[in-house]
């Protein structure tokens, strides 16, 4: 399994802390079992906007295997690209897996695969599930600055909601149970793409 990241308009080191940040403070195992599955688009500025950039990269990096599962994860402007680029994916028969937009404010998610949000505080979670969002999602309380959940996402604070018990392995109820429903960003994107590894 893959995971395209693809980042917003931003300075580039925040990418690299976004990674280091999603580190499972348990195993310190990264995002991915292997870091060579974690795919970074490399483009800066307007061209994270870019569907077709973002395709082309991919379709460079997975080349003709189009039932290998990808994960797309995607942050600000950034989501603009990604999920027209992970539309365009399934379109051409690709896996796409899952879809993670985190605080892909006013940008409309649909597609026939998972689609999560994470948000840097709840108005943008409410507002943004108007224009599409999947059953579990994420947002910070107390609300954070937009760049600190690409920055420190491991320091976030938040909520996951509108989940059911069906979607966690049983070990991960008990544990979601006994620390409550608060957790990091970093842990709600470590239990979804645990998910999605296991599925």
């Amino acid at each position: 399994m893959s995971i395209i990241i693809c980042p917003g308009i931003h300075d580039p080191a925040l990418t690299k802390s976004f990674i280091l940040g999603c580190l499972d403070p348990d195993s310190r195992s990264s995002i991915a079992a292997n870091l060579d599955d974690v795919l970074v688009f490399p483009e800066q500025g307007f061209l994270t906007l870019s569907a077709l950039h973002i395709l082309q990269f991919l379709r460079d990096r997975v080349g003709d295997k189009l039932e290998s599962p990808v994960i797309f994860i995607s942050f600000s402007a950034g989501v603009v690209g990604a999920i027209l680029a992970a539309c365009s994916w399934r379109l051409l028969g690709g896996n796409v897996k899952a879809f993670i937009a985190i605080d892909g404010w006013g940008v409309p998610l649909w597609g026939d695969f998972p689609i999560h949000r994470i948000s840097h505080d709840y108005f943008t979670h409410w507002s943004s599930s108007l224009l599409g969002s999947g059953q579990n999602n994420f947002y910070a309380e107390p609300a954070v600055d937009h760049l600190s959940m690409w920055r420190s996402p491991q320091t976030v604070q938040g909520f996951w909601v509108d989940s059911s018990e069906e979607f966690y392995p049983k070990s991960d109820c008990a544990e979601r149970s006994a620390k409550g429903d608060r957790l990091s960003a970093a842990e709600f994107l470590h239990l979804l793409l645990k998910r999605y590894e296991n599925k």
